[in-house]
């Protein structure tokens, strides 16, 4: 039996356990230090005013729309072919996803479809950088400006992306990143709003410790808040493993590098397309059977790779098929079909960066060898 290929897995080293020990041997187990560090390595990266460390991606967008005042009613415009949390924060005061298809080649929300979704209730524009590359931000831009419209970036997929060499998650009004295990770094969960907005770095430093002001008293409460915070142990963990951003993106390129050069004249499978003006640093690896392919036989050929102790997934099951969404909206198949085509014939082969160069082989000629 050969050794399983994991579909993803961390990257920690000494350093990263070495903070964290640290922090335990410590009197200071929140709030502390560490924390402070991790958000200006942050705040420094990205080059924006703020940045404010909390729980985890999905409580970082709840901040957002929190911050923003998106109440019962009210819209906001994304994408179905993302993770459930994008669209679930916006649910969690009241608000309304509204959903768009997305771009065949991309993969990221089409903005030509934009605007024939926008309605009188329409508050807010929720871009999604899936898998780690960035929709066309300018034209999204664009359209907020002539509706006066928010933007909220979801970048918890593309912590080292780039748009036109400006970081993505800087992009929006504010920007939010996710640290579970299998993202670009991990702070095991965790989640980061960065923003250059000084009301929303406000509003959202309070709401996330239970709705204290700074220099506040422990017991002093301005407003309805959560406890969304961040620990000194992940904090540490998440400032060496920024530190080592640089490093891990060149991993992830290498490995993305492998797959893409096995790859490249395959007529059978594709990739992602990545726009000119984006630098990508990979998520995770995904690739596209060809359109003559089915949802079964895609399925098959995942089945088959974890017969062989391969690592693999189908990404990502349409928000708006989720039976959740059908029941409270009424969604149904064909809403959005580049969407649901995409996502009939995805599969996530193994990606991380300790991937080898005969793992990459081993998984690529089991895959063709099912096509």
């Amino acid at each position: 039996m050969p050794q399983p290929i994991s579909l993803s897995a961390q990257d920690i080293t000494d350093a990263e356990i070495d903070a964290v020990t640290t922090v335990l041997r410590s009197d200071r187990l929140s709030l502390g230090p560490r924390l402070v560090d991790f958000e200006r390595e942050f705040q420094q990266r990205l080059g924006v005013k703020h940045a404010i460390a909390c729980s985890s991606g999905t409580t970082a967008l709840h901040l957002c729309w929190h911050a923003l005042g998106i109440g019962p009613g009210d819209e906001v415009i994304t994408t179905p072919f993302s993770f459930i949390a994008s669209s679930n924060s916006i649910m969690f005061d009241g608000g309304v996803p509204v959903f768009v298809d997305i771009d065949p080649a991309t993969w990221q929300i089409d903005p030509n479809r934009i605007e024939a979704a926008i309605t009188p209730r329409t508050k807010a524009l929720l871009p999604v950088d899936v898998f780690g590359a960035t929709p066309d931000m300018d034209a999204v831009w664009n359209i907020a400006r002539r509706h006066n419209l928010r933007v909220i970036e979801d970048s918890c997929e593309a912590l080292g992306t780039t748009y036109k060499d400006r970081p993505a998650g800087s992009l929006g009004e504010a920007g939010v990143f996710g640290f579970y295990p299998n993202k670009q770094i991990t702070t095991g969960e965790g989640g980061m709003v960065v923003t250059s907005d000084d009301e929303i770095a406000f509003k959202v430093r309070s709401l996330a410790n239970q709705g204290r002001d700074p220099d506040a008293g422990w017991l002093a409460h301005a407003r309805l808040g959560f406890n969304y915070r961040m620990t000194e142990m992940q904090a540490a963990m998440g400032a060496v493993q920024m530190q080592r951003l640089d490093e891990i993106i060149a991993q992830r390129d290498r490995v993305a590098q492998m797959y893409v050069d096995r790859l490249r004249d395959e007529p059978r499978v594709s990739v992602q397309v990545q726009p000119e003006q984006v630098r990508m640093n990979w998520f995770v690896f995904v690739v596209r059977l060809a359109e003559d392919y089915t949802r079964e036989q895609r399925d098959a050929i995942l089945a088959g790779l974890r017969e062989q102790q391969i690592g693999c997934n189908n990404y990502f099951t349409p928000i708006h098929l989720q039976p959740f969404y059908v029941e409270r909206f009424g969604f149904k198949p064909g809403d959005f079909p580049i969407t649901e085509a995409l996502s009939a014939r995805t599969i996530a082969l193994p990606f991380h960066n300790h991937l080898t160069e005969e793992e990459v082989k081993r998984t690529v000629t089991a895959l063709l060898g099912m096509l």
